[in-house]
């Protein structure tokens, strides 16, 4: 059996994920037509380059299609909910960095953390009969976070688009949404809590517990050496 590496198919991440192994003498490429997704690893004996979107790689690994993934810290802990028992984290990888925040609009003066989220969620619920609305597409990473931090008067909406804009578009109050640079919160008049993030994401490479190993294993020991990564317990 061959190890199978999934990783990122296109953009920014896809190349910094080449280079990262390229730097480790592991080199990945693409083969066929520009819109193929298909590829090869040339440095390591016995690896199968799988090349899928980054929000496809956490299911593949729970599902045990992938032996070795690169994904976003954030859509591994979203998309698998007891994700310790279902991959092993091998090695965040420096790239790829974002942070999973809570945000809302500028306009109000007086809230700048959660526990100003909290009592402003409370009042909109007697003042409107309905709870405050959250767009995002987090849903288990944001819930979790709220609870940790005491604020129960909200509702989840789930945003796939572009969640910076609802709050303009009147379908939500806040948003809690991944960003980098900030340009697009400020773009549209809103501005982030000063609570710790609700996760510092960035690209780091998987092992599926589940995958049947087999042959793999030797693959995996020799990809691990070259990597200078610690072998998972799977």
């Amino acid at each position: 059996m061959r190890l199978k590496l999934g990783v990122p198919s296109k953009g920014r991440l896809m190349e910094q994920c080449f280079d990262w192994f390229g730097a480790r003498g592991v080199a990945l490429r693409r083969t066929g037509a520009s819109r193929e997704y298909a590829g090869a690893v040339e440095g390591v004996k016995g690896v199968d380059l799988v090349l899928l979107s980054a929000s496809e790689i956490p299911r593949e690994l729970a599902a045990g299609r992938i032996h070795l993934g690169v994904t976003g810290s954030d859509l591994v802990r979203e998309h698998l909910a007891d994700w310790t028992r279902e991959v092993v984290e091998l090695a965040p990888m420096g790239f790829g960095h974002a942070d999973l925040i809570v945000a809302v609009p500028k306009a109000w003066v007086d809230v700048e953390t959660l526990d100003d989220l909290d009592a402003v969620a409370a009042a909109f619920r007697v003042r409107h009969g309905f709870r405050l609305r959250i767009a995002t597409k987090y849903h288990r990473l944001l819930r979790d976070y709220l609870r940790a931090h005491g604020v129960a008067d909200y509702q989840l909406v789930d945003s796939q688009g572009a969640t910076e804009g609802t709050v303009k578009n009147l379908t939500a109050e806040a948003i809690a949404d991944i960003t980098s640079t900030g340009e697009t919160l400020e773009a549209n008049h809103l501005k982030i809590l000063r609570d710790a993030p609700v996760h510092r994401s960035q690209a780091t490479l998987f092992a599926a517990r589940g995958a049947e190993w087999g042959e793999a294993r030797e693959a995996l020991a020799e990809l691990g050496a070259r990597l200078g990564v610690a072998l998972p317990e799977v």
